[in-house]
């Protein structure tokens, strides 16, 4: 049965759409907030995210910035925002579709079912890397979720793996601190907060990183921290 997760903060919205989308055989999650949103997508596998973008604590924006990091998954936004720019915004930010309010179900239900196409024939055609191998024996399974150096087992916690599955799979892009504590953390405050800092210190030294001669995890000064190892 086709997984949906659908985040939409006004409940008889939420409910009809999944009433809808349940009658078509199609078991529906719904998540009342972004970070609700955010926790049930990395805990659950779904096939399509629909998501509106006027949200509490996290907004539909930031979610799908997030889900896109880590997923290939369509997403569909749905939202009563009609402005050219925020339809823009949101499809830049990865999202495949832009549904505006009020829509019908009709429409809802064939735009789904073209991304789920779309989408079970990419799948069919290039499944993502599970296994990744790099210069200085570093080896991440991330079905697994296991991580060696040297063919030693490293043993992460589960922010300090998500951090490193962050990087491995963006190679060369520089993330701000606020950027991995709203995608690790699934929170958008940052200031004052040491947490970043003292994840990655610890990621570093579980992998025995060098600060001044990095083999993987480099530091932006000014900016924030960039994966730079090579493919083994």
């Amino acid at each position: 049965m086709v997984s949906i997760l659908l985040v939409e903060d006004d409940k008889e919205i939420a409910r009809i759409v999944q009433d809808h989308l349940r009658r078509q055989e199609m078991h529906v999650t719904w998540a009342s907030t972004s970070k609700e949103g955010w926790e049930d997508f990395q805990s659950t596998s779904f096939d399509l995210i629909l998501v509106d973008l006027m949200m509490p604590e996290m907004d539909g924006f930031q979610l799908c910035k997030n889900i896109r990091l880590k997923s290939e998954v369509p997403i569909l936004i749905i939202s009563a925002k009609q402005e050219d720019d925020s339809k823009i915004k949101g499809l830049g930010l990865g999202a495949d579709d832009y549904v505006t309010k009020p829509f019908s179900l009709e429409e809802l239900t064939a735009r789904v079912q073209a991304h789920l196409r779309r989408y079970q024939r990419y799948q069919g055609i290039e499944q993502p890397t599970k296994l990744f191998s790099f210069t200085e024996g570093l080896v991440v399974d991330v079905e697994q979720r296991t991580v060696s150096v040297d063919e030693k087992e490293v043993m992460l916690t589960s922010k300090e793996f998500a951090l490193l599955q962050l990087f491995i799979t963006h190679p060369l892009r520089t993330f701000s601190k606020a950027e991995l504590y709203e995608h690790v953390w699934g929170e958008t405050n940052l200031e004052g907060n040491n947490t970043v800092n003292v994840h990655i210190k610890s990621l570093r030294n579980k992998l025995g990183e060098q600060l001044k001669q990095p083999k993987w995890i480099e530091t932006v000064w000014g900016t924030g921290y960039r994966f730079i190892g090579g493919n083994g």
